[in-house]
């Protein structure tokens, strides 16, 4: 029985994965699973599956009815909808599943054919991990291997003429008792920093930084997907750059002008002082409407040709589209993708661009 209900959860998991697949551009533009995201598990509404229903077959097979009804006319109440008018019962409900946020990451790199990342770099710190590599006669209660034991004593039994089939009970000695056997293992341990750097100056809305905050959480389940350690780093500029907390990033409302150079040499700083790039992988994405100081241009280039594009697996710069801004920032970053590998560019006019914006990004594979 435990198996059959086993097969039909995975089923069940099955479909859920192709609904969520197939509707995954909806739940992207419309943020629902951010809203819903927990430690591990994000809750997602699936109003697409319908719970099984018994219905009418053929006449003459027998059993106890009551009234006429066509073949095919589900026994139960009527679905919301059957009638018109005001009615006194309950409406349908959506169905509501929790996945992993790995299983996200997996629908959504089968869904854009993502590749898998290539880490650059070692970390120097190695990991100690116990792995259970065999079997011995002693050891901690808490690690007795149950099944071997057990078969072990009822050996012993039947050999011995003490096992009753008519009262099967096995009762383990000493000897009989099998403990699992361990070894210490030595693991390098990947890790990463994501930095996110956005434009918080006049010309930047909520709508925009909504945009942002969507595909933030997609590309750290990817990325996190990856690798076992995950740092983020969150940088906020208009004319001047500063490092802020994840709720002060998507929530400040800021005014004024913008110079992206700030933040920029601010990021280098702080892969400087703590992310190293020989011991960390560093990805990096900035967001901006592109309306930027003119002066400030050619700095920005310096750095990123001089600096920061030495240190990190990716650079990507997404621009949102703002009725304020210029946008001509734009064209300077898109000019060093065809001279440096690591440069990704993406333009992301509304919420329906965001899923072609992540492939976009993490489509390198980097």
């Amino acid at each position: 029985m435990s198996q059959k209900i086993e097969r039909d959860h995975q089923r069940f998991r099955k479909i859920v994965r192709g609904k969520v697949k197939s509707n995954l551009g909806k739940y992207i533009s419309r943020g629902e699973m951010i809203g819903k995201k927990g430690k591990d598990l994000v809750s997602i509404p699936l109003p697409q599956i319908e719970i099984p229903q018994f219905r009418y077959g053929q006449t003459g097979s027998g059993g106890v009815g009551q009234g006429d009804g066509d073949v095919g006319t589900p026994l139960g109440p009527p679905k919301q909808g059957d009638h018109s008018g005001a009615g006194d019962q309950p409406g349908g409900h959506i169905l509501e599943v929790e996945l992993t946020l790995e299983e996200l990451a997996a629908i959504l790199g089968e869904e854009l054919a993502l590749p898998r990342i290539e880490p650059r770099g070692k970390k120097n710190i190695t990991t100690r991990r116990d792995r259970y590599t065999g079997i011995r006669q002693a050891g901690p209660e808490s690690l007795r291997h149950f099944k071997r034991t057990f078969k072990r004593a009822l050996k012993r039994q039947i050999a011995s003429n003490a096992y009753d089939p008519s009262r099967p009970l096995v009762v383990p000695i000493r000897q009989d008792k099998q403990y699992r056997s361990w070894k210490e293992v030595r693991q390098p341990q990947s890790v990463a920093v994501i930095i996110y750097m956005m434009d918080v100056s006049g010309s930047m809305t909520d709508e925009q930084k909504d945009i942002v905050r969507i595909e933030a959480f997609w590309i750290d389940a990817w990325i996190k997907a990856h690798y076992q350690g995950i740092e983020t780093v969150y940088i906020i500029h208009d004319a001047a750059a500063q490092e802020v907390d994840e709720h002060t990033f998507y929530h400040t409302r800021e005014s004024g002008g913008t110079k992206i150079s700030s933040a920029y040499a601010l990021a280098d700083k702080i892969i400087d002082s703590r992310y190293p790039p020989d011991q960390w992988n560093v990805y990096a994405f900035h967001f901006s409407d592109g309306d930027n100081w003119g002066d400030d241009n050619s700095i920005c280039m310096e750095l990123l040709k001089e600096k920061l594009l030495h240190k990190v697996n990716l650079f990507g710069y997404g621009q949102v589209e703002s009725p304020y801004g210029s946008g001509e920032f734009y064209e300077y970053i898109h000019e060093l993708t065809g001279e440096i590998a690591n440069v990704v560019t993406s333009r992301i006019p509304d919420r329906d661009a965001i899923l072609g914006s992540i492939k976009e990004f993490l489509g390198t594979g980097r």
